[in-house]
């Protein structure tokens, strides 16, 4: 089974330790997936996965890029003066600070990004971006566009391109809940 998100039956399961009554009752209440939904489950893992790989490689063979590297060039391409908070970009992105600062050290590499301190607050740093990076960001995006448009958008109708918009809207709002102080990518 390549994700445990259905009850185990049979052989499957393999032999299971009794911890107790408190695993048990654990089992009882979870929740698992019907039928559909792990159909639907596994269709959406197949599908992002493999529309991760394709811009991955049409990024890296264009670009000498990963898909999030690119991803930070353009959120930092539409910043105020090509520059954005470090502490921002990294929610923007919905990335880890240490991914972040991993990316932005290898963009540096390249002369695509620099960093530079933040004048209104000197523990902070801004990111921005370069000319040779927006050059870069210029080149790498009729092609980046058009493999976005072969792997979505001309493979559905108007109608599901609503459809898939509102749905990714929906799941997105429930994994960022507002005022929860959830454990969020950008505040590890």
């Amino acid at each position: 089974m390549e994700y445990m998100t259905m009850a185990p039956t049979g052989s499957e399961a393999g032999p299971v330790e009794d911890t107790g009554k408190e695993t048990a009752a654990r089992a009882e209440e979870t929740r698992w997936l019907s039928d559909e939904e792990q159909r639907v489950w596994l269709t959406y893992v197949q599908a992002t996965t493999l529309l991760e790989d394709h811009l991955d490689r049409q990024l890296q063979r264009d670009a000498g890029m990963p898909h999030i590297y690119y991803g930070l060039l353009v959120k930092l391409s539409s910043a105020p003066r090509r520059r954005m908070r470090m502490t921002q970009l990294a929610m923007e992105a919905k990335i880890t600070r240490s991914r972040l600062s991993h990316a932005i050290a290898r963009l540096e590499t390249h002369g695509w990004v620099q960093r530079e301190e933040c004048p209104s607050d000197k523990r902070g740093q801004n990111a921005f971006l370069t000319e040779q990076g927006f050059d870069v960001l210029k080149r790498s995006a009729p092609g980046h566009v058009a493999a976005v448009r072969q792997a979505i958008f001309d493979r559905l109708t108007p109608e599901q391109v609503g459809q898939l918009g509102e749905i990714m809207r929906v799941m997105a709002e429930g994994l960022q809940p507002e005022g929860t102080g959830a454990d969020l990518p950008w505040r590890r």
